[in-house]
């Protein structure tokens, strides 16, 4: 892939949003803008995607405010940290690259719950939407991952209780347990491919934005997002939508079900080899839907 590849920083007020573009803007193409997940995570993980500007659609990542390359705060208070302030960091990043009239979004985890309360506005420049292996309600979740906990094995749910009783969940025996779920259900290459790394060595060196709103992992959600939902909201989209998820996923089916029953039209596929990244676990597959969802837009 050779497709021009430039980054910088938008205002949003008085913070600062990074992003990168990969291809060209003015292709004709409406842009790929990709949402990560966490939140707290950062674009890293979701490189694989810029391989797409190959095929001639630009691509836009960006860090949401509070990680990677973006204003961080980490000693800003709880209430600041909210749904309505990464949809406005969007619509901010949106008008300030110059794409709100046309434009597709991928949201990624977190990222397709950010994507989908977006899209269910109706923005006129929306052409399409991609939620990968998102949930529709974090009590769903919540409820799913706690039935995935449950199989793991017996001595690892007594290190993880131990600890959540304890309010030690920042130890390294805590984290060597929580391993035991991710790498089940969160990314099944093993190792890590270096970008998924990055990424969690990022939120590592700032937990705010993870810890303020989910909490210490994927599975024990004690933040303010516990019991955030857009369920109601999934009648309003009226894109093109693809909802994507793995046989692994930590996105179960039940947690996925509401966009494909909800979303008018929305079209659900399921990678029998991948869990919550199948962008890496299953590259190619994962780039041929996308290229036929994109190709259908167009």
């Amino acid at each position: 892939m050779n497709a021009p590849v430039k980054s910088g920083k938008l205002p949003f007020g008085q913070y600062e949003t990074w992003y990168r573009v990969t291809g060209d803007l003015g292709s004709g193409k409406p842009p790929l803008v990709v949402l990560h997940g966490g939140p707290g995570n950062t674009h890293d993980y979701l490189l694989r995607l810029a391989e797409l500007a190959g095929h001639g659609w630009p691509v836009v990542h960006y860090d949401q405010l509070g990680n990677g390359g973006s204003t961080h705060l980490p000693h800003h208070r709880k209430d600041f940290w909210t749904p309505q302030l990464f949809l406005d960091e969007l619509d901010n990043l949106l008008d300030g690259l110059g794409v709100i009239e046309d434009y597709v979004l991928f949201g990624q985890s977190w990222g397709g719950m950010l994507g989908a309360a977006h899209a269910a506005t109706q923005p006129a420049g929306l052409r399409g939407l991609v939620i990968a292996n998102s949930p529709a309600s974090m009590v769903t979740w919540r409820a799913e991952t706690a039935l995935l906990r449950a199989e793991l094995p017996a001595e690892v749910q007594a290190v993880l209780s131990r600890h959540e009783a304890a309010g030690t969940t920042d130890s390294k025996e805590y984290f060597e347990a929580t391993m035991a779920f991710y790498n089940r259900h969160l990314c099944r290459v093993q190792p890590w491919p270096k970008e998924v790394r990055a990424s969690f060595m990022e939120m590592f060196d700032d937990p705010t934005v993870y810890s303020t709103m989910n909490g210490p992992n994927e599975f024990h959600v004690i933040g303010t997002l516990k019991d955030f939902s857009v369920v109601d909201q999934l009648p309003d989209i009226t894109v093109p939508t693809l909802v994507i998820t793995g046989r692994h996923d930590e996105a179960t089916p039940a947690t996925a079900r509401p966009f494909a029953d909800e979303i008018k039209g929305a079209r659900w596929e399921v990678l029998p080899e991948s869990s919550h990244m199948p962008h890496v676990e299953q590259p190619e597959l994962f780039d041929s839907l996308m290229l036929e969802f994109l190709a259908e837009i167009a």
